[in-house]
């Protein structure tokens, strides 16, 4: 079992920056490929970003590209997800998630399994 605990989210202006924390415990956060979702209200959950177990290899929902950033460390057992130049659209609860394996799939919902319990982000205009 792996619990992840998603903190960070709050109200914050557009264009203005937030960056979310995930803090794993329970099994080898290192052995777990993370990613990070949203889902805003009345929409499905979509694929925001992902990164390998050691890091080195990422991907990005691609209208996404340049203002967000995820990356981890394995020592503090934390995924983080760097957001910039917010926009209103951004607005949604974030979640992370852990998958036992990095393959194509990571943009697929059913890949992860484990997940937290989300952190609201909402930005203003």
């Amino acid at each position: 079992q792996v619990q992840l605990v998603e903190s960070g989210g709050g109200l914050v202006q557009a264009g203005g920056s937030l960056r979310l924390s995930c803090a794993a415990s329970g099994r080898t956060f290192s052995s777990y490929a993370m990613g990070w979702f949203r889902q805003a209200p009345g929409k499905d959950r979509e694929f925001v970003a992902a990164i390998r177990m050691s890091g080195g290899a990422e991907d990005y929902l691609d209208s996404l590209k340049g203002r967000f950033t995820i990356s981890r460390d394995n020592a503090k057992n934390t995924v983080y997800l760097q957001m910039n130049s917010l926009k209103p659209e951004d607005t949604a609860v974030y979640y992370c998630a852990a998958a036992s394996s990095y393959t194509f799939r990571m943009r697929g919902r059913d890949t992860y399994d484990y997940w937290g319990q989300g952190t609201q982000v909402t930005v203003s205009s």
